[in-house]
């Protein structure tokens, strides 16, 4: 009899200490400054692999990432800027094209794209605006797959052009990572040919 009151107290104690402890992370989170993309909170405190997995904007993006062997990477340290494309991004794409580099024997050149969209450090959207001003209306980034990436103001927007001319407007700044931070574009940007 002792043993199972013993047992239940231990029972008991756990379950008020695990019970503390979600409370404890969800008050945490729901103290942090979220911002919603695809219809989830983006938490500062996950990394950008565990925020872009719930956005609902963001499949294709997630779909490619693992595809490309590349969730490790931007689940490390960083930090890292990165240009998130949308579902809709994707599909201004000629058809096809997304079918076409999901494919294992197009890993490398689905990698070159997706670290095209990369930059080394964090770029918030204020400095971002600051290099376009310091830069005479122009800044240049050189990505992690070892392309450029130039940004300027188009009204209030910060509109990216790639090696092709092609342009992504950013929707979504700022939204803070544990490891970087996350823009969302409305156009996927492409390294030269």
């Amino acid at each position: 009899m002792k043993s199972k009151l013993i047992t239940a107290a231990l029972f008991a104690i756990a379950l008020v200490a695990g019970t503390s402890s979600i409370f404890a992370q969800s008050k945490m989170m729901n103290d942090e400054k979220t911002v919603m993309v695809g219809g989830a909170a983006m938490y500062p405190s996950k990394n950008i692999i565990e925020n872009a997995v719930n956005s609902k904007d963001h499949t294709t993006l997630v779909a490619a990432v693992k595809a490309a062997d590349l969730v490790e990477t931007l689940q490390g340290d960083g930090p890292f800027t990165v240009f998130a494309p949308t579902n809709e991004a994707f599909e201004k794409l000629p058809k096809g094209t997304v079918e076409t580099l999901l494919k294992p024997e197009n890993k490398k050149a689905l990698q070159t794209i997706l670290t095209y969209h990369v930059l080394a450090g964090k770029h918030n959207a204020a400095d971002i605006m600051k290099d376009i001003k310091k830069g005479n209306g122009k800044a240049t980034y050189n990505t992690v797959s070892g392309g450029t990436l130039t940004a300027m103001m188009k009204g209030n927007n910060v509109v990216l052009i790639d090696e092709n001319g092609g342009m992504a407007t950013v929707t979504i700044a700022d939204v803070n990572q544990s490891n970087g931070v996350i823009h969302v574009i409305d156009s996927v940007v492409l390294p030269k040919k």
